[in-house]
Parts: structure tokens; C-alpha cells; sequence
């Protein structure tokens, strides 16, 4: 009875604890972290505007400190909360300041107030969250003003009704079944093991509120064309009436360049431009900008064209944004009368890169700053390669941003909602679907089909993976025939190692541990290594856990990775030569108990030597014979 007693008193204790920490806000939790850890504070939390591809000038981060709430699903909205937790952290991770699971029978509840800047008075007011895992329903000053489902897109949602001067509340309540469900959640399990990771519920990525005009612009996309020296954009808006007209800049722009940096918050007419290209069109209709003397993206030189997108009513300015438009194509192409290559821009291309997980020890699905969003794909580029696979994960539109600057091509796969049935690696017709209820499939073109719709308009992506390891894979000639219609500009890897069917996509994407290997061919195909490596070598002081580590292999120091590193190199290159096109090392950096990582999960230190691993990948890229 005594240790009853005593048990339950720690317990209590340790929640007293908890909840004076959130309140304080200190990182909960002892495990590892990274240095930019230190950085993150209740005033600072992801404070850059958050669509740096489509800028305005006014807005307003609602990041920081809230309060939460956790109860059952069947309890109505609760009268006090637990704490505080730091948007837009996941309550499961550190620097939330909570470091709490969410279990499928619980309601997340956060609360917080804000206030509109009195000089908005007129516009639309646009409450926007960028990704709420999974379920949220959102209420300003008692009223449900909407609802979204799918953990890795944005949604907005027009507040001006219900907005009233001083003080506003805003209360979101989430659901998330995590692994529990038919819902996609990628490598997320509410028991992590393994290459399976701690799940992540409620806020992950910023919100925000934007005043826009009553016709306003919502979105646009991109699509070049290399042969016709063109740029085409189309330019979707709400609110608008008869007349009103959608106008297109075309503004010289530059490597790396950003409409953060380049004034491109000033209108064109301050003349602080170099006007190439300029045109008209109704709004939801596509815009044809020429370029005479294009110059073209590639990861050795990722050039960025600036726009300028307007709503124009009776010849004037009703609302803008600064937005960019790199110029490249991505095609397949035959070499030796019938194997097919990767190109980009109408050549040969070999595109190498690591298996990116995009995870954190201190902000799990989160970057604990905007610094460290973009350091992961600097290092990559660091390391010599030009490709990153993003591995059944979606990040902020920031990290495809840092892409399209670098100049890093991205193979973009569609978080899974469940594991494989039966994998078949060695055959067309081997595996077996997944056996998803017709509310799974429903779920899955919904939010796969916002995926592809939100990020085409970023260039750097170059392939679109809808199923890895026939992890929930079902109707794969359907969800390959639905991704090719919503962006016909892509390359689709129909399943990436393995279950694959004939005729069915662009590439045939083969996955063998440790060593590069094929298991099968098809010389009709883009042929690709989609998965290999893995050597692991887990770095003390650095570690998730002290001990019992997971790799595919394992050494004891850096040298030791470099050597096998190398000769898998070796191996990788007589691939090449019979026709192999891209490959996918595993992979970035060390995740929780996986230390298969080129870094630690921290990123405090490159297992290899920079400087070599460097030279190996470039040697590995240059190895493809292009003609």
C-alpha cells in the first residue's frame, strides 16, 4: 500500500513539474539536442513570414506561447488548461516545453488571444495555419469558424465576420490517431522502434494572420517550357468581380535569389527592377512570359526569375505579391536506343542524394529555428550531392524555398498511413495491396492530391513517389494515372522498392541494404536505386540512447564509414555504366535509435571527412556518360 502511496505521489508530482515548466517554458525532457536548441525562446519562435514564395508585406506571427489542454474526446472544451506549450512545436517534442503523448482517445486543446493592428481596417483578415497534425477544428471568440483534416498542409480561413477590436480568442482543438488510423503519418508510432519514430500531434508549423484585400490572390503556379523559351504562370484569386484582370512581371533575378532580400516588397513601378517580360490574364487563366535569352536552373547554377503578381480592377493595383519562378524541365531521355535516363533542361543528369527523414531530437517534425531548416540541405549540398529524397514527409514551405536558392533537386514521397501486406521486390505483379477501406482511399487522394497542389509551384522538385515499400499502397495505376493529371510536369516513381506494376510511371526504383544492388531491370524504365547504404556508426555523447542502436551495419569510427562509403561507390559506378540513373543514400543524419546518419541526430558531427566524401560523391555523379 505504502508504494502505492509513494507512486502516486511522484506521479503527481512529476505533472506539477511538468505544468510549472511549460508555464516558465523550459525545453522539457534530457535527451539530446542540437545548438540551435538554445535559440528558441517564446518571442522567437519561427518568426520569418512563412510563404516566402508568395509575400506580402503585412502580417503577423501568432507563434509563441499558448495555453494547452489535454482531455478525453468525449469532454466538452475545459474551463482551465495543463500549461503552456510553444507553437509551433508538437506537444510530444522538447522544445514544446510539454514533452507529452497524445493518444487517440484525447482532445488537444490550445488557446491564445490576439489583436488586429488597427490600420487592417478594410481588408479581409486571413487566419492561416501551415500544418496541423491531424484533425483541428478552430474557434475565434466562441464561434467554429472551420475545420481541416491531414497533418501536412496549410489551410486559411477567412475571420473578418467574427473579429472585433481589442482582444480576440482563438481555441483549436486537435484529434490524432498517429499509427492508429487510416490517416497518413509517415514513419510517426506511438511505440517508436527501430526506423520508426516518436509520433507528432497538434501545431508543427506557424500561424498567422494576414490582411488582404476582398479580391486577393490565393495562389499561382509555374510551368516552363525549355523549347519555347517561355514561362507560364496561373495566378488563382478570390473575391474578384467582372473586369478585374491578374498581371504578371517578369523580374530579372539571380542565384539564390529571394523576395525576401531584394526589396521585392516594392512595387515594380519603383523601378527597382529589370522588367524582362510582362503579361495579362483573367484571374484563374495562365499568363505566357518569354524570355529571350533564358537562363536556366540546374543544381550548379540555380538561377531565380523574380514576378510580380497583381490583381488589377480599372487599371489599378488591388492587391500584390512577390513571388519567383526558377526555369527548368525534368524528362526522360534515351540513350544507346533504349535505356532511359534522368534529364534536366533536355540533358543528362545524375542525380545523387541522401534519404531525408527531416526529423529533430529537440523539435521532432519541427526545426528548432529557420537556421536549421536550412542547414540540413547546405550540408547536403556540402557533401557533394545534387538530390534530396524527402522521405515520407512534407516540410514548411520555407525548406522547398532553401531548395529552389541552393539549388537542390527534391524527390518528394507522400506520407504513408500504414505498413506493406506483401512486398514484392523482384517482379512486376509480386506484391499485394494493402487491403485500405474505401474511407482510406478517399482520405489519401484528398490529401495527397493538396500535397501535389501546394508545392509544384517550387522548381526544385523534380519526382513524386505516392508509395514506398508498398507501405499502404493500394491501386497503384490509379494513384500514378491521379498524380500525373494533377501535375503532368513531374516524373512519378509509382513505388519506390518495389511492388511494382508494368508500364506504370516513369521510373522503376530498386532498394537493397547495405551495398548498391538491382534487383530487377527494365531497360523501358528510368531505373533508379532508390534506397541503399545505411552503414551506421553511433557517436557517443550524441546518441538518443545510450545503448542498443539500430543500423543496417555498423562501424566504430569515421574512417571505417569512408572506406565502405567508398566502395559502395565503386559498386554504385558499374550500376551506372548498365544504366542506372539516380540514387538514394540512407541516409541524412541519425533518427532517435537509427544511427545509419551521415551526422548525428544533433548535427553536432559529420561522421565522415568532409572534404573526401565530397570528392567520392562528385566523382559518382560525374560517372554517368551523358551524350
Amino acid at each position: 500500500m505504502r508504494s502505492r502511496i509513494i507512486t502516486s505521489t511522484i506521479a503527481a508530482l512529476l505533472a506539477v513539474a511538468g505544468t510549472l515548466s511549460a508555464q516558465n517554458w523550459t525545453p522539457a525532457g534530457n535527451r539530446i539536442k542540437t545548438k540551435w536548441a538554445e535559440e528558441v525562446s517564446p518571442t522567437n519562435a519561427h518568426p520569418e513570414y512563412p510563404r516566402p514564395q508568395m509575400l506580402r508585406p503585412e502580417w503577423k506571427s501568432l507563434n509563441g506561447l499558448w495555453d494547452y489542454a489535454v482531455t478525453p474526446k468525449s469532454e466538452a472544451r475545459p474551463k482551465t488548461f495543463d500549461g503552456k506549450i510553444l507553437v509551433p512545436f508538437a506537444i510530444e517534442s522538447s522544445l514544446s516545453g510539454v514533452g507529452k503523448a497524445l493518444t487517440p482517445e484525447d482532445a488537444l486543446w490550445y488557446s491564445t488571444t490576439f489583436s488586429v493592428p488597427s490600420n487592417w481596417k478594410g481588408k479581409r483578415l486571413i487566419l492561416n495555419f501551415d500544418a496541423v497534425d491531424w484533425k483541428a477544428d478552430v474557434f475565434v471568440n466562441d464561434i467554429k469558424v472551420g475545420s481541416h483534416t491531414g497533418g501536412y498542409t496549410r489551410f486559411s480561413l477567412d475571420v473578418t465576420p467574427y473579429v472585433k477590436n481589442g482582444s480576440n480568442s482563438l481555441v483549436v482543438r486537435v484529434e490524432d490517431a498517429s499509427d492508429n488510423d487510416f490517416q497518413p503519418r509517415g514513419k510517426q508510432v506511438k511505440e517508436p522502434r527501430g526506423i520508426w519514430y516518436t509520433s507528432v500531434s497538434g501545431i508543427w508549423q506557424s500561424v498567422w494572420i494576414e490582411p488582404v484585400a476582398p479580391a486577393h490572390i490565393t495562389d499561382y503556379n509555374v510551368v516552363s517550357s525549355v523549347a519555347d523559351k517561355a514561362i507560364n504562370v496561373t495566378v488563382d484569386a478570390a473575391g474578384v468581380q467582372e473586369g478585374d484582370v491578374v498581371k504578371v512581371f517578369l523580374l530579372d533575378g539571380g542565384i539564390g535569389y529571394s523576395t525576401e532580400t531584394a526589396n521585392a516588397a516594392k512595387p515594380v513601378a519603383d523601378g527597382m527592377y529589370s522588367v524582362l517580360a510582362s503579361g495579362m490574364a483573367v484571374p484563374g487563366g495562365t499568363v505566357t512570359l518569354n524570355v529571350r535569352n533564358p537562363k536556366l536552373w540546374s543544381p550548379e547554377s540555380p538561377y531565380i526569375y523574380g514576378l510580380d503578381i497583381q490583381i488589377l480592377r480599372a487599371g489599378k493595383v488591388i492587391d500584390r505579391v512577390a513571388a519567383y519562378a526558377p526555369m527548368r524541365e525534368v524528362s526522360a531521355y534515351r540513350k544507346n536506343g533504349n535505356t532511359l535516363l534522368m534529364g534536366l533542361n533536355g540533358g543528362g543528369l545524375f542525380q545523387l542524394g541522401p534519404l531525408d527523414q527531416g526529423w529533430w531530437p529537440d523539435g521532432l517534425y519541427t526545426a528548432p529555428t529557420d537556421e536549421a531548416l536550412k542547414f540540413d540541405i547546405q550540408k547536403t549540398k556540402d557533401f557533394g550531392f545534387n538530390m534530396i529524397r524527402k522521405h515520407v514527409k512534407v516540410e514548411p514551405d520555407r525548406w522547398y524555398y532553401y531548395c529552389d536558392q541552393l539549388g537542390m533537386i527534391v524527390w518528394q514521397d507522400m506520407p504513408s498511413f500504414a505498413v506493406s501486406k506483401k512486398w514484392g521486390m523482384y517482379y512486376y505483379g509480386e506484391g499485394e495491396d494493402w487491403p485500405a477501406s474505401p474511407e482510406a482511399k478517399a482520405n489519401y487522394y484528398k490529401e495527397w492530391g493538396e500535397i501535389l497542389n501546394q508545392f509544384k509551384k517550387f522548381q526544385c522538385i523534380a519526382v513524386w513517389v505516392p508509395f514506398n515499400e508498398a507501405w499502404s499502397q493500394f491501386d497503384t495505376k490509379d494513384v500514378v494515372a491521379f498524380t500525373k493529371r494533377t501535375d503532368p510536369t513531374r516524373l512519378v516513381n509509382q513505388s519506390s522498392g518495389g511492388s511494382w506494376e508494368e508500364g506504370v510511371g516513369d521510373i522503376l526504383d530498386n532498394h537493397h541494404y547495405p551495398y548498391p544492388a538491382f534487383r530487377m531491370w527494365d531497360k523501358a524504365m528510368i531505373n533508379v536505386l532508390g534506397e541503399y547504404g545505411g552503414i551506421g556508426f553511433p557517436v557517443q555523447g550524441h546518441l538518443w540512447q545510450a545503448d542498443k542502436n539500430w543500423g543496417y551495419v555498423q562501424y566504430k569510427s569515421g574512417d571505417e564509414v569512408l572506406a565502405e562509403y567508398a566502395d559502395f561507390a565503386e559498386q554504385l559506378t558499374q550500376l551506372i555504366k548498365q544504366g542506372c540513373s539516380a540514387a538514394v543514400y540512407t541516409q541524412t543524419t541519425d533518427v532517435e535509435i537509427e544511427v545509419n546518419g551521415l551526422m548525428t541526430y544533433d548535427r553536432k558531427v559529420i561522421k565522415m571527412d568532409e572534404k573526401k566524401l565530397r570528392a567520392v560523391n562528385e566523382s559518382i555523379i560525374k560517372s554517368m556518360p551523358v551524350e
